[in-house]
């Protein structure tokens, strides 16, 4: 019910939007035909007033203080996505030439058969032949205008030498969802966006860290609660880098990722895992592309970003011998500028410390190590993982095991689903011993031991 009333309101506020937009289409046709019109400019056609409304559209443009070039822009680059038929005007053809006018700049899509506007369309309607105008109006689309840095919209990457008002005008999907359906989608693991929500079921209580490793992931907590009040209230931005980074490193199934996890589940952040073994590319140009993809995404959003398997990327640079190592190097120096410039938290995972690039090392704030759990740790996770539905046999001690054989809690769990499904290959829900000697013996063959 609440999510309709916000589509309602948005699409009553859009709707007068598109009534203005269309105005200032009609007007700019006339002035460049030089017929009469009852405006001399189409700055004279003011934007409908959103006071008062309390639609999603409205507090977005009244938030970030739109003003007349701004919100057309907006309305531009939206009405592709709700009404495409309003730039069927600008298909329009040359008698002449027999194409578009060049003045109207604008593409057509691989899919879509209307009219995508560039920024030279843009510039047609806002400044027509007024060069200083339209001078004026290339600040839209400079990295510094709020339209770049809060990912509101953007001109499409050019091929060289062409112009650069030559880019389809684009919205972001954050903003086009917001506008449409009242809130931001979550996004979707895909070619345009290559990491996925991390999430778990399991809570604080069902994870058991030694007590250093509890400090040190309630600094970073503090830092996620209060960022802004250290930033910009006590004045630190002038001194401190934006963001935070973190290392958290030990042998796998220590339980990093489920504290990644969990640290988002406590903080409300949503967690973006980034597999750095599956971005990698090894056409040039590719991999920095897929982590712009994601940095971009994520720049103001509030998410963690967390690279498993860091040192895929993050490992340690090699002497130049040939293009393949400047082809790495280069992946190397960019990730780490993305990651220097980054406002927001990154945490980094790896089995080893000592694979990582020391320039990545020196500009953690927290390094944290996850050791193998202790004889007792292991017994609390062996306790606490088998389900309160199976009934272990009697000669089963579990402090007697979890003292004798040291492995890591993900292995435990691991351990647990074995026994739990031959049990159940049983037709029974009894666990045996030999059940869990079993699946010992075949986390020990992982990592080549015996028992």
């Amino acid at each position: 019910m609440v999510r309709q009333s916000k589509i309602a309101a948005n699409a009553a506020d859009i709707n007068r939007e598109i009534t203005w937009f269309r105005e200032i289409l009609k007007t700019r046709s006339s002035l460049n035909a030089r017929q009469e019109t009852k405006y001399k400019s189409v700055y004279d056609i003011a934007p409908p007033p959103l006071n008062g409304s309390r639609s999603v559209f409205a507090d977005f443009i009244q938030e970030h203080d739109l003003d007349f070039e701004e919100r057309f822009l907006l309305a531009l680059a939206l009405v592709p996505h709700v009404k495409p038929e309003l730039l069927d005007m600008f298909l329009v053809k040359n008698e002449t030439t027999g194409q578009i006018y060049t003045e109207f700049g604008g593409k057509r899509g691989k899919n879509h058969t209307g009219f995508i506007p560039t920024g030279e369309t843009a510039m047609f309607v806002l400044a027509g032949d007024n060069l200083q105008k339209r001078f004026s109006l290339q600040r839209c689309f400079d990295g510094l205008h709020k339209f770049s840095r809060e990912n509101i919209l953007s001109l499409e990457n050019i091929d060289k030498n062409e112009p650069m008002l030559s880019g389809a005008l684009s919205i972001s999907q954050e903003v086009l969802d917001m506008f449409t359906i009242g809130e931001a989608r979550k996004p979707n693991f895909s070619p345009e966006f290559p990491a996925q929500l991390l999430t778990t079921k399991m809570e604080w209580p069902d994870l058991f860290l030694s007590p250093h490793v509890m400090v040190q992931l309630e600094e970073i907590e503090t830092w996620i609660t209060h960022h802004d009040t250290l930033m910009k209230d006590w004045g630190m931005e002038k001194i401190l880098k934006p963001g935070y980074k973190a290392l958290f490193h030990g042998p796998p199934g220590t339980g990093k990722t489920t504290t990644v996890a969990l640290l988002g589940k406590k903080t409300k952040r949503d967690v973006y895992r980034i597999d750095l073994s599956q971005m990698v590319s090894k056409y040039i140009g590719e991999t920095e592309k897929n982590l712009a993809k994601v940095f971009d995404r994520a720049e103001n959003k509030e998410w963690i970003l967390f690279f498993d398997e860091a040192d895929a990327l993050f490992g340690k640079r090699t002497s130049t011998r040939d293009a393949h190592d400047r082809f790495a190097n280069q992946q190397v120096s960019y990730l780490l500028q993305r990651i220097e410039d980054f406002n927001g938290l990154v945490i980094m995972a790896t089995n080893l410390k000592g694979n990582i690039d020391e320039a990545f090392i020196r500009r953690f704030q927290s390094m944290i190590q996850f050791p193998m759990p202790t004889a007792e740790e292991r017994h609390k996770i062996w306790t606490n993982g088998f389900s309160i539905s199976v009934k272990p046999d009697k000669d089963i001690e579990l402090p007697e095991i979890a003292k004798k054989y040291e492995i890591s809690g993900g292995a435990i769990i691991n351990i647990i689903h074995h026994c739990s499904l031959r049990a159940l290959g049983r037709d029974t829900n009894r666990i045996q011993l030999n059940d869990i000697i079993e699946g010992i013996r075949r986390e020990y063959h992982k990592n080549r031991r015996t028992l």
